[in-house]
């Protein structure tokens, strides 16, 4: 049982599994918690009464190469700090937080922070970026403003993912960052007063480790508030959940989003997005999407009002859990699809390592279309999923084994910027249709 307020709060998963958890309202604002899985009835949570230096409501964490977690921003908190705390400093002061903040709706709460390839920490909000070098406190390069100049971060409320990095071997690996919807500039005011004004429709994706990075915008089939952006083990991106118009915050949305969209990365311009079957379940604000092992994309929530409201409300208190099969969770697929064998669930893996994984395939097989890939748990909250990333291993070699079985070798990745220590879900997929993931241990 928690003991504290977690509300708009933040977390992430720590190299060693545990759920660490900061933040919140009132009591809760400079809580870290920490949850500690066990095999008995008797685990609970730990609460730290001043874990954080700062206030920490509406705050973004990332895990950093050397394990640390790293907290950025929140209301009114235009620095970041650490977890566990840093000796030489508690917090950090982020002038860009404070230049991104727009007066009476401020539009760069829930920053989308990733890690970049090269160590550094690409920060997002309102409607522009930084690269950061966190340890020396200084920003490395600053990016363009998004075409058109509106706010994607909380209350407008887009969401952001690092698409999959690819090419691990590569001396100029590229990475790339893609932001989908949001609400124009305005649009809490205006929704507050009864005027819900209509969502964005565009995407804008940029290279961040271009010398020169420029945004390329794309347009959604619908335009999208309050949405999530899912990745899924294959390497395609879903958008989930959201409203038309309006803004997040208490009943400030309209319009409910109820098809989910597939963004596929690797495709020309124009042919990337793909509208799947609707859900008849309106997910609006304090909605939530995450992937499951098995494929699937588990959905919850959605409450706009200040308290449980199931009666005589636009959109009530949804208590209910459903789940999106992707379309290659199809039974047609199912000759196509990898069964891990080994390495079993749980299992240690070293950096630049090379690994075997062995799997059974019952189809026809194209070794050219084999590939791994690791994705890293997410926490996710107000349509962002903190830490959550991709990684391609693809396929060194590709060995049948007889009886259906193959055995494909592959390189792990090479550095801790590539990817954090900890837990990750293993994935074979085949021509674009997955194995169901298994967890190993990144150390």
């Amino acid at each position: 049982m928690v003991q504290t307020n977690v509300w708009c709060s933040s977390g992430a998963i720590t190299p060693d599994g545990k759920l660490v958890q900061t933040g919140g309202f009132n009591d809760g604002e400079r809580r870290v918690r920490v949850f500690s899985p066990c095999s008995s009835r008797d685990c609970d949570w730990q609460e730290i009464p001043n874990g954080l230096a700062a206030r920490r409501w509406y705050a973004t964490n990332h895990i950093l190469p050397d394990g640390r977690l790293i907290i950025v921003g929140g209301r009114r908190q235009f620095n970041y700090e650490f977890s566990p705390k840093n000796i030489t400093a508690n917090t950090f002061n982020l002038p860009f937080l404070l230049e991104t903040n727009d007066k009476g709706e401020e539009n760069n709460l829930y920053p989308f922070v990733f890690l970049n390839v090269d160590g550094n920490l690409f920060i997002f909000a309102n409607n522009r970026a930084i690269l950061l070098d966190y340890v020396k406190n200084k920003v490395v390069k600053p990016y363009p403003t998004i075409p058109g100049g509106d706010p994607r971060s909380y209350p407008s409320t887009g969401s952001a993912v690092l698409l999959p990095l690819k090419n691990l071997k590569m001396a100029d690996l590229q990475a790339e960052v893609l932001v989908c919807g949001g609400a124009p500039k305005g649009s809490f005011a205006q929704a507050s007063r009864g005027n819900f004004i209509k969502a964005l429709k565009t995407c804008a994706r940029i290279t961040i480790t271009d010398p020169n990075p420029k945004w390329v915008m794309e347009t959604m089939p619908l335009a999208r508030v309050m949405g999530d952006m899912i990745l899924l083990p294959n390497g395609k991106v879903l958008l989930i959940n959201g409203a038309g118009s309006g803004s997040a915050g208490w009943e400030l949305g309209r319009n409910p989003v109820l098809s989910p969209v597939l963004y596929r990365p690797d495709r020309k311009i124009g042919s990337r997005f793909k509208t799947q079957i609707p859900t008849t379940i309106p997910r609006m604000y304090h909605s939530s999407a995450t992937l499951l092992r098995d494929g699937r994309v588990l959905v919850g929530g959605s409450n706009p009002h200040a308290f449980y409201n199931f009666t005589s409300v636009l959109f009530p208190t949804e208590l209910s859990l459903e789940a999106f099969s992707p379309t290659y969770l199809d039974s047609k697929f199912n000759g196509l699809r990898p069964k891990i064998i080994t390495p079993k669930s749980m299992s240690g893996i070293g950096y630049n390592k090379r690994t075997n994984i062995q799997v059974v395939i019952t189809g026809k097989v194209a070794e050219n279309l084999v590939s791994a890939t690791m994705l890293a748990p997410a926490f996710n909250t107000h349509s962002f999923s903190m830490n959550q990333r991709l990684l391609v291993l693809g396929n060194d070699k590709v060995t049948t084994c007889g009886n259906s079985a193959y055995n494909i070798e592959v390189t792990t990745p090479s550095t801790h910027n590539l990817a954090p220590p900890g837990f990750y879900l293993l994935f074979v997929v085949h021509q674009n249709i997955p194995s169901q993931g298994i967890w190993v241990k990144l150390r």
